[in-house]
C-alpha cells in the first residue's frame, strides 16, 4: 500500500512532494488531489507508466490519458501551433476545470493512448498539484477510480480502489465537486464540447460562440 502524506501540513507536504517526484522519477503511479476530483499521475513521458496507469485502472487504450501542466506556458511547447480558439478558452478558464484536445507536436515522445496524434490538457487550480508538476514536468493524469465506479473525491476513497497500484498519496482533504473537467476539442474548425463538466458550456460560448455541444 502506498504511503500517505498529509498536505495540510507544511513537513508532511514536502516530504509528499519528494517522495512524488521520486516516484514519478521511477516510473511508478501517485495519487493527488486536482481542483475537481482525485487523480492517479504516471510520467506523460514514459510509456510503461502510462500503461501501469491505464491497468491500474482497468482502462483501455480506446480512452487516451489527459496531460496535467504546472504552467499555461508549457503548452506551447506540447503542440506544433496552439489555436487561436485554445488561446482563448485556456485564459479565460486555467487554471480550472476546462480540458483542451489539442494536436501535439510530433517529435513528443510519448504514448497516452490511441489519441491519433491529439492530446487532452489541462491546467488545474490546484497548488498540491501545481507544485508537482512544476517539479516533475507534464503528467498524464486521470480520475483515481477503477474504470466504471465513481470520482475519488477524498484521499481515502482514492487509496481504497488504487492504493495498491501507487507509490505515493498526496492528502490535500476532501474536494467539494465531483464534477469533473468540461472538455473541448480545439482541432475542429468549431470547437466542440467532448464532456459537460464543472465549466457550463454557456460561460464557453461567452468567451468562443461557436463552441458547439
Amino acid at each position: 500500500m502506498a504511503d500517505v502524506y498529509d498536505c495540510t501540513d507544511p513537513d508532511e507536504r514536502a516530504a509528499g512532494l519528494d517522495a512524488a517526484v521520486a516516484a514519478i522519477g521511477a516510473g511508478e503511479l501517485v495519487l493527488l488531489p486536482t481542483d475537481t476530483v482525485y487523480g492517479v499521475a504516471a510520467d506523460a513521458f514514459t510509456p510503461a507508466a502510462v500503461a501501469r496507469l491505464l491497468a491500474a485502472k482497468n482502462r483501455g487504450r480506446t480512452m487516451p490519458v489527459p496531460v496535467l501542466i504546472g504552467e499555461a506556458s508549457t503548452l506551447v511547447g506540447l503542440v506544433t501551433v496552439v489555436p487561436p480558439v485554445a488561446t482563448r478558452l485556456a485564459e479565460a478558464f486555467w487554471p480550472g476545470g476546462l480540458t483542451l484536445v489539442v494536436e501535439h507536436a510530433p517529435s513528443l515522445a510519448w504514448d497516452l493512448g490511441d489519441a491519433e496524434g491529439t492530446v487532452a490538457v489541462r491546467l488545474p487550480d490546484d497548488a498540491v498539484a501545481r507544485d508537482l508538476l512544476r517539479r516533475t514536468g507534464p503528467l498524464a493524469v486521470s480520475s483515481a477510480n477503477r474504470s466504471g465506479r465513481p470520482a475519488a473525491t477524498t484521499a481515502g476513497e482514492a487509496v481504497a480502489q488504487l492504493g495498491a497500484q501507487a507509490a505515493a498519496v498526496l492528502d490535500d482533504g476532501p474536494r467539494a465537486g465531483s464534477a469533473a473537467s468540461t472538455i473541448v476539442d480545439c482541432t475542429v474548425p468549431a470547437p466542440r464540447v467532448l464532456r459537460v463538466g464543472a465549466v457550463p458550456v454557456d460561460r464557453l460560448r461567452e468567451v468562443v460562440s461557436e463552441v458547439v455541444d
